[in-house]
């Protein structure tokens, strides 16, 4: 398990003077950038390839409050690779300076070529590193259908 830990500053809360919504966010970002450049997804090798992560959906589920000031402990599992490398889901938890556990989230994302403006296999090299990952208990080898599990598809607005 990859942890990071933070603390909680004026900017990330919001009117009721606990953790943003929004902040929650940019941790488990901040967190993922961290673990992938330590593990060999860094600027440069991403830029090489032409390559950067995106988010489908981030599924949030909030249990305790957190606040200004406070340590917070921010770790990711890797829970799902697609055999190419194209797909990947990551679970992060938030904890504070107790271990009290304050949130959960299921993040699952993907690679995209950054000339071509689409999903991207990984190149062979980034795909051996990524098959090294630690990987959490419940992981699974993910696929296409994996990314439309939950049956959303775009709509557009009719004028």
């Amino acid at each position: 398990m990859f942890k990071k830990e933070f603390e909680i500053r004026w900017s990330d809360i919001d009117a009721n003077r606990h953790l943003a919504n929004s902040a929650y966010t940019n941790f488990m970002s901040h967190t993922r950038m961290a673990f992938l450049i330590e593990n060999g997804f860094g600027m440069q090798e991403l830029a090489k390839h032409n390559l950067g992560p995106i988010v489908f959906y981030e599924h949030m589920f909030y249990f305790k409050e957190a606040f200004m000031g406070q340590p917070l402990t921010v770790t990711l599992e890797v829970s799902g690779l697609s055999e190419d490398g194209t797909f990947f889901m990551f679970d992060h938890n938030f904890y504070n300076h107790k271990g009290d556990h304050l949130a959960h989230c299921e993040m699952l994302g993907g690679w995209m070529d950054l000339k071509q403006r689409r999903l991207t296999v990984l190149p062979e090299e980034l795909l051996q590193i990524s098959n090294t990952f630690p990987k959490a208990g419940h992981f699974k080898a993910l696929t296409k259908e994996d990314t439309r599990k939950h049956g959303k598809k775009p709509v557009n607005l009719q004028n």
